[in-house]
């Protein structure tokens, strides 16, 4: 399974291909069929229904009012199952944490916090009962499935993804603006959001790829990286000061504050700094590029010894 368009096939075939393999891809976890360990599989799971909003995303304009409940409906699956997620993400977070600063935050100090980021963690799974909502998402995912086949996609062509290329990169350039003006933690994860629609559409596009777009794609990794770590240092600081009492005396909670400013602070520059290359490009610049690799990978695919004449039936060139 791969989460990439294929030049031998239409793009709403692709579109249609790429969500039911995600779908198929979370069952599979939920059922408890995946490789990893509970916290793994609905990791990945969670991961599937945001990939599948990023393709919703990418041919909006074209699902018209398909788009809302269908988004919604994976988005709220997101959410059910981050809260068993959650919790283990802290501790991972945590642990991070502790790995950056072995000085301030050594295997022996802090262990009062990580008792209770366990114990957090510990809770969550006996008052949600995981297995039950496994089950009962995995159930209302395969239902899903077979509304995907209804989806009205017709367009074909670079045509059928370039208004929702463009509209992804102006969000984004418009989220990195309101980040840079106003650092508060909600604009950041805005921002991150955003990154992270862009990033998905990059990777939808692989097959296209020049050296350029892989480098691209690589920064955009690198930069929701910074800012997954961020808004997880946000969520670790608000579990803490929403119940103190749980994680130890005020000394320790002060220093642990102290750290996760200062590890922010040094995500935050990176990401301003990786932010600038990749959203520096007009997005009208960005679309001609895409379109031009688009067109040229097409072209090699139907004619890979460059012995026959290509003709186009891209109706957006």
């Amino acid at each position: 399974m791969a989460y990439r368009f294929k030049l031998d096939e239409p793009v709403p075939a692709g579109i249609k291909r790429i969500v039911r393999e995600e779908i198929e891809s979370a069952v599979r976890q939920l059922s408890g069929k995946g490789e990893g360990d509970l916290d793994e599989a609905i990791h990945e799971a969670r991961k599937s229904m945001k990939k599948i909003r990023g393709v919703l995303r990418l041919v909006r304009p074209e699902l018209g009012e398909f788009y809302r409940p269908e988004n919604a409906f994976f988005r709220d699956v997101g959410r059910t199952l981050s809260e068993f997620r959650d919790a283990g993400a802290m501790i991972e977070t945590f642990d991070g944490l502790r790995d950056k600063y072995p000085g301030e935050l050594g295997r022996g100090r802090l262990a009062s916090i990580r008792r209770g980021l366990i114990a957090r963690k510990a809770q969550s799974g006996e008052q949600g009962s995981v297995q039950k909502t496994r089950n009962r998402m995995a159930a209302a995912l395969r239902r899903r499935a077979k509304r995907v086949e209804t989806w009205p996609l017709a367009v074909d062509g670079f045509a059928a993804i370039a208004p929702g290329l463009e509209t992804t990169l102006r969000r984004g350039q418009r989220a990195l603006a309101r980040a840079r003006q106003d650092p508060l933690p909600e604009n950041y994860h805005e921002w991150r959001k955003r990154v992270k629609d862009h990033w998905y559409h990059v990777r939808l596009l692989e097959a296209v790829w020049d050296s350029g777009m892989q480098a691209y794609e690589k920064n955009l990794k690198d930069l929701e990286g910074f800012l997954g770590e961020d808004h997880n240092l946000v969520v670790l600081r608000e579990k803490v000061q929403a119940d103190p009492a749980l994680y130890g005396k005020e000394p320790e909670i002060a220093r642990l504050m102290k750290l996760i400013g200062a590890y922010q602070r040094e995500l935050r520059e990176h990401a301003l700094a990786a932010g600038k290359g990749i959203y520096g490009e007009k997005p009208e610049r960005f679309i001609k590029r895409m379109r031009r690799v688009w067109v040229a990978a097409h072209a090699r695919s139907a004619d890979p010894a460059g012995t026959e004449p290509v003709h186009h039936t891209d109706s957006s060139l």
